[in-house]
């Protein structure tokens, strides 16, 4: 019997379509891309219209020649990678690799792996697309260019192993640019007023003052705010107004890409790169008991809040089921499309109306659970009918002073009865009369100041980045993680600080690459690429227009002025000395270090603030302990450092750091349990080894230790970490003293020279 080879990216993928096409055909994993760009060189032809040179990944060769063997032995090929670009290119090169050995090859596109969704995607098969292989590979040559011929410059000016990218660079721009904002910020003071009443009936609430003979209230005194609180309290508090209106509100549409990795953070405190990680699988498949591996969700990587029309008819049918008539509306909500919105798949949904959140429950893991769940509430919730709130404000007159009061009470809970997240919480007011005169409780005048903008966390950074129209959502996972692991920002209690490094490399990509920066040229380019996708415009017009802008900028920045060897200059001073701390370059990476260094030795991680504050105490000082980062995994030390050296979990040796820092060796162990040694002077001292210390001395220098390590079978060696000593033997190889050697070292460790 011929059978038909099925290509998708992932193993559990493969396992869950393989489960309903049956024995006819072969589901292998291409394991993602199997072709790229090569990392040796640039791969691009800039002299013939941008021609790429793809070469197959080293750790795809095995697969690729099994996949060919597979190929010549099936009837026909289908290539049912992920629907969307980088899917379209998995394919294209798929069919580049195969075609020789099968040309029988189809595209199956599948938005959900469901039973059904599965059968009637292999009964219609399509072709490759043209016009999303092209918009691939523009952004793939686009982010090529921008990687390879500014981060050799930014290595020459600044320091090695230092990259920029296309859209990466714009998003650090972004936490740069709000960062100055916050430090450039300068608090105003003001002060609120706010009156604790009584009405007839309870409960007693407050009100706040807003305006003083009919204008807007402003105290920007405690002066001012106690000469009103004085008289205040000789007014009488008369309600002036009621105002009671009926308002309705509407559910959301159902999530997209951006809105889920946004609410994920939200409500969940999923980052970014967790969320999609777990909504693959939701969309790939996992085991349900009997059922086997079944596809929950549909296709996460969407910008559409578009639904089928059978699920619109299932969600509805579900909704009059489980909360009745009331709770549906009379005609399915269609929901609209942003203008820039490819509208390519649905949007993110369950993918049948028997898999609720209980049911599946016992066969997912808890983080599994809550966003299938969260998923599934956001989907129902959007075919409900809209909630019915009676919102109440008071008018309150006091003499010359007008307070007012508001709050509100849900008549009617619509879709809030299943995703209540969106409701606002004010305050319950008492049922009151217009003209009725209210007992005042208490009057309380508070400082407050003027706040600068937050932070961004992940969820707002997000929100701006597709505001803005930077990037895709497949692509905001992947920047935040890089723009963590180049260290150009760090994550503290949620909250996105650039580094000092992170800032000095966006201020010199700013200056020298203003088009490459620009927040709306980086939009347009996104933009041009969804017309690409769509066959509006042609790629190779847009390559040539990019790096022509790209070219001029990269002639300008090789006359700037470098700082490769003098260190990168921080605002910060060291807390030792006074001098500036700089950026510098050192074995284990980037590291803070003193400008007055060999003077002055002070080091400091760049990570610094990654710190979590702990409850615990130092032992040796009082302060409190933290946990922090370091290139071994985590381990916890004193907030007071470098004043204070104390680290837990650790066990002295007993011996000085080789590296005659004035630290002790002490014994550790990694976030797995494996043992080394480091020094307790970390991170300002950077000396760690995973060879165990022996009390044997070295018969050269005469050091208080030699270091063993562990070779490949029996072989082991003996070595000394003295200045110019070098002494090293093989253990295996060494025979065992006899007195008259024992007695040398005795009297080498009681200090006696023997004649």
């Amino acid at each position: 019997m011929e059978k038909s080879l099925v290509i998708v990216e992932s193993p559990a993928k493969a396992r869950t379509i393989n489960r309903y096409l049956g024995s006819k055909y072969l589901v292998r994993a291409s394991m993602g891309h199997v072709c790229d760009l090569p990392k040796s060189e640039l791969g691009v032809d800039l002299n013939n219209n941008f021609e790429p040179t793809y070469i197959i990944l080293p750790k795809r060769r095995s697969l690729i020649k099994n996949l060919q063997r597979l190929a010549a032995e099936c009837h026909e090929i289908f290539l049912a990678a992920d629907p969307d670009r980088e899917g379209e290119a998995i394919c294209w090169h798929l069919s580049r690799l195969l075609e020789k050995f099968n040309p029988r090859i189809r595209r199956v596109l599948l938005y959900e792996i469901t039973k059904k969704a599965v059968e009637e995607a292999f009964s219609h098969p399509a072709s490759l697309d043209g016009n999303k292989i092209k918009a691939q590979q523009t952004r793939r040559i686009l982010d090529r260019l921008v990687g390879y011929l500014i981060s050799p410059l930014l290595w020459e000016k600044i320091g090695h192993g230092l990259s920029a990218g296309r859209v990466q660079s714009v998003a650090l721009r972004l936490i740069c640019e709000r960062e100055k904002e916050i430090r450039n910020f300068v608090p105003e003071e003001y002060w609120t007023i706010t009156a604790l009443l009584e009405a007839s009936e309870p409960p007693a609430f407050k009100a706040s003052l807003e305006k003083i003979d009919g204008k807007k209230v402003k105290l920007p005194t405690k002066i001012k705010a106690d000469e009103i609180l004085a008289e205040l309290k000789n007014q009488t508090f008369v309600i002036k107004e009621i105002k009671i209106e009926e308002k309705k509100k509407n559910p959301p549409p159902p999530y997209i890409t951006s809105t889920l990795q946004q609410e994920a953070f939200r409500l969940l405190h999923f980052p970014v790169t967790k969320t999609m990680a777990i909504a693959q699988r939701l969309y790939e498949g996992l085991p349900l008991g009997e059922r086997g591996p079944v596809g929950l969700i549909t296709y996460m990587r969407t910008d559409s809040v578009r639904i089928s029309p059978v699920a619109l008819k299932w969600a509805r049918s579900l909704v009059e089921k489980n909360f009745g008539r009331d709770f549906l509306p009379p005609k399915a909500r269609i929901f609209k499309n942003k203008s820039q919105a490819q509208d390519a798949h649905e949007a993110i949904r369950p993918t049948s109306p028997e898999l609720s959140p209980e049911m599946v429950k016992p066969y997912l893991k808890k983080d599994e659970y809550e966003l299938y769940r969260l998923i599934w509430h956001r989907f129902l919730a959007s075919q409900m009918a809209a909630a019915l709130l009676e919102v109440t404000e008071f008018r309150i007159e006091a003499g010359r002073y007008e307070f007012k009061a508001k709050g509100q009470v849900l008549k009617f809970p619509g879709f809030l009865k299943l995703y209540p997240e969106v409701l606002d919480k004010d305050e319950i007011l008492p049922k009151a009369k217009k003209g009725e005169t209210l007992k005042l409780l208490d009057l309380e005048a508070k400082q407050n100041f003027t706040q600068p903008p937050p932070r961004y966390t992940e969820g707002s950074l997000v929100r701006e980045l597709e505001a803005k129209g930077i990037g895709r959502p497949s692509t905001y996972a992947p920047i935040i993680a890089t723009l963590q692991d180049r260290v150009y920002v760090i994550k503290d209690k949620g909250k996105f600080f650039p580094t000092d490094l992170g800032m000095f490399v966006t201020d010199f990509l700013v200056e020298h690459f203003p088009d490459l920066m620009d927040v709306k040229f980086t939009a347009q380019m996104e933009a041009e690429l969804d017309k690409i996708s769509q066959g509006e415009k042609e790629w190779l017009e847009a390559l040539r227009k990019f790096y022509e802008l790209l070219k001029k900028d990269l002639e300008k920045g090789k006359e700037a002025e470098g700082v490769k060897g003098k260190g990168i200059p921080t605002e910060e001073k060291c807390p030792l000395c006074g001098q500036s701390l700089v950026i510098r370059e050192g074995r284990y990476g980037r590291f803070k270090a003193c400008s007055a260094y060999p003077s002055c030795q002070y080091k400091e991680s760049l990570r610094k603030k990654e710190a979590r504050q702990l409850e615990e105490k130092c032992p040796q000082c009082g302060s409190t302990l933290v946990s922090r980062k370091g290139p071994y995994g985590y381990f916890v030390a004193c907030s007071n450092f470098p004043r204070c050296d104390y680290k837990k979990n650790s066990e002295s040796t007993g011996l000085s750091c080789p590296l005659n820092c004035g630290g002790q060796v002490l014994k550790r162990r990694t976030k797995r349990g494996k043992i080394f040694y480091g020094c307790s002077h970390y991170p300002s001292c950077q000396f760690a080894t995973w060879d165990e210390p022996t009390e044997k001395l070295c018969p050269l220098c005469h050091s208080s230790v030699l270091w063993r390590k562990k070779g490949k079978g029996r072989k082991t060696q003996e070595y000394c970490l003295g200045k110019d000593c070098g002494y090293k033997v093989e253990v295996s190889k060494k025979r065992e003293m006899d007195k008259k050697d024992k007695k040398l070292e005795e009297g080498i460790k009681a200090g006696v020279e023997e004649k």
